[in-house]
């Protein structure tokens, strides 16, 4: 029963990696002259109990959970797609391009056909760095890394060029058409229909990596390379195939943004979307759906910060110094791993202790009988 409550507590590590980022933070919150206890109560209350709040979070862990599912997914099979930025961007290229140049066509046919072309765009991206790993093992950190300032680069070339709307004041597109626009989960809001789209795919991956051969085979390829080619599976394709699926993930997050929030293509739209995905996914333990959790957890973090500043007169920087420790918290909590035959060891040696002490014990009293029978 020991055994299992310390594999338990190892298996809620990036929790007690978050409550500590959140006890340090109070600390930072107390040296400016605020309550932490109500600047909380205030930061989660306004993000995930008021209307507008929940809304505003939901709007920005749309693109964390699309990022943080891209990068947990082929975390799985023993690869790191730090490119999903790269890729956000180039899926939002591609929506874009088909919602404003694709022929006439019913709006869900039309919507359908950006999410389409947006996925192609992030896998297409991610097919480089995939066939480089897979089949010359040249290291997709570097590879995918690079890629994405590539990628932003080419989408500014577009914004403030050929896709360039004349006279804007600032680089980008033309705004797509109206019928294109996403329908919204909380009327009155920009929250849009995306996020639920974003669960579906979490609840999809969970099921797939749960209950399927397919994903025990990706498992496989990344718990132990060589067992899955004994076994007769193909690392090579796996590999690139999960890639793909990462980059189509991140493809999908660049298009909603475009298709749900904001309508035409922007030069440096993204604010980091795919390096907050990498947090999400670590935060996540790279469950599909902890992942949902853990975007919301950060989005809420992001859209409470201005009502506690309003409300508990705490500045929004602190909530970006909070975030950060939860970045350096739950890296550090990557280093501890539950390791059963220590655990046991350390028990075993514990129950030696006792019952030596015990027979110790038991032996000066039996010493103190025979004492006490020699006396009288």
């Amino acid at each position: 029963m020991t055994l299992k409550l310390i594999r338990c507590i190892y298996l809620f590590k990036s929790l007690w990696a978050v409550l500590a980022a959140l006890l340090v933070g109070s600390i930072l919150i107390a040296a400016a002259g605020s309550n932490p206890i109500k600047a909380y109560a205030v930061l989660f209350h306004g993000a995930f109990f008021e209307y507008e709040g929940f809304a505003s979070t939901l709007v920005k862990a749309c693109p964390l959970i699309f990022a943080g599912l891209a990068f947990a997914l082929p975390l799985w099979t023993g690869v790191f797609n730090i490119g999903t930025e790269g890729q956000i961007y180039i899926g939002a290229l591609f929506a874009t391009v088909v919602a404003l140049h694709a022929p006439e066509m019913p709006a869900w046919v039309h919507i359908l056909l950006c999410c389409v072309a947006g996925a192609i765009g992030g896998a297409l991206w991610a097919l480089l760095p995939a066939i480089l790993k897979a089949y010359y093992r040249i290291n997709e950190l570097i590879v995918t890394l690079l890629m994405s300032y590539v990628a932003i680069n080419i989408v500014s070339y577009f914004v403030n060029g050929p896709m360039m709307e004349a006279g804007a004041p600032y680089p980008y597109s033309r705004e797509i058409p109206e019928k294109l626009f996403l329908p919204f989960v909380l009327p009155g809001t920009d929250a849009h229909i995306g996020v639920l789209v974003g669960v579906c795919f979490a609840i999809l991956l969970f099921v797939v990596f749960r209950r399927t051969t397919f994903g025990f085979s990706l498992i496989t390829i990344g718990r132990n390379p060589d067992a899955a080619r004994y076994a007769g599976m193909s690392v090579q394709k796996l590999t690139v195939l999960a890639f793909l699926m990462s980059g189509a993930l991140a493809g999908l997050a660049g298009t909603f943004e475009v298709l749900g929030l904001k309508y035409r293509l922007f030069h440096l739209f993204s604010p980091g979307y795919g390096y907050d995905g990498i947090v999400v996914a670590f935060l996540a333990g790279a469950n599909p759906l902890f992942v949902v959790v853990s975007s919301l957890f950060l989005a809420g973090l992001r859209s409470g910060a201005n009502i506690m500043q309003r409300v508990a007169g705490v500045q929004t920087t602190v909530v970006g110094a909070v975030q950060g420790l939860v970045i350096i918290f739950v890296a550090v909590s990557l280093a501890f791993h539950f390791d059963r035959a220590y655990w046991a060891r350390i028990f075993q040696i514990q129950q030696n202790v006792r019952v030596s002490s015990g027979e110790q014990q038991k032996g000066m009293a039996n010493d103190r009988t025979s004492q006490h029978k020699n006396v009288c």
